[in-house]
């Protein structure tokens, strides 16, 4: 039996599907003990049985990133699992329907903060926290921030604001991780094809008032770079980086 020791530790959020699940399932192939993250059980434990089998092993926990509570639970059962947390990939998500802002629920507002931004500030504390008293000492958070966190598109206040925030923490955490050797870096990314960028392919809401559809990529594209960020040595860093189909209307967006 491999010791628990053996293996580097990925907690990854949002695991279940999408991007999450691509990159869980990418890092545990990578010889990363993964623990996949997300709200449903079932859809975790799925999640694991089509990564197939690895020499890594592999944990589902659920867990709502929005509650403090269930965020101490995760690190809690991580730490009993594995003994310690190289690598967070801070990744959960969610978004809403092209509105403007005064239509924008004031609820929906505040469950995309939640999820998006206190969740991604619930889940780095954790993980800070053990980052830095673990033996060895140290290890990496990566953010997953979005092309939104540099242009927004139309009717995206909740999700583009969350995605800016995000990209301060990211900053923020870099810094005060030096003393720790807790590297910290963002992923932003554009257009990856999964279940919620179908829509992208038939038409969406473009800043000059039409409806069009957009390039996409596969999302291993996107798999394959935060197991390039996860593996470097401490002592470089990816501090941020933009993964997009090359021909999404991006650069010259507005």
């Amino acid at each position: 039996m491999t010791a628990k020791t053996d293996y580097r530790t990925a907690i990854v959020t949002g695991a279940g599907t999408g991007i999450g699940k691509s990159v869980a399932t990418a890092l545990l192939r990578a010889g990363w003990n993964t623990v996949f993250c997300g709200r449903r059980k079932k859809v975790l434990d799925e999640a694991i049985a089509e990564a197939g089998p690895t020499q890594a092993k592999a944990l589902a926990v659920a867990c709502d990133i929005s509650k403090a509570d269930q965020v101490d639970d995760l690190f809690e059962t991580v730490a009993a699992a594995f003994g310690r947390v190289d690598l967070l990939f801070n990744n959960a998500g969610m978004s809403y329907k092209s509105t403007p802002i005064d239509e924008i629920p004031v609820e929906v507002w505040n469950d995309i903060v939640g999820v998006n931004l206190t969740g991604s500030f619930l889940c780095a504390r954790a993980a800070f926290g053990a980052m830095r008293k673990q033996q060895p000492m140290g290890g990496r958070i990566i953010n997953n921030g979005s092309v939104s966190a540099y242009a927004p598109r139309p009717g995206s206040v909740p999700y583009t604001a969350t995605k800016h925030a995000i990209t301060g923490l990211t900053k923020t955490l870099a810094l005060d991780g030096r003393p720790y050797d807790i590297a910290c870096g963002q992923i932003d990314i554009g257009n990856a094809l999964t279940d919620m960028a179908q829509a992208m392919t038939v038409g969406v809401p473009q800043a000059n008032g039409s409806i069009a559809a957009e390039a996409v990529m596969d999302v291993q594209h996107v798999a394959d770079a935060v197991v390039h960020m996860a593996s470097l040595p401490f002592d470089a860093n990816v501090l941020f980086m933009t993964v997009m189909a090359t021909k999404m209307p991006f650069v010259g967006r507005g």
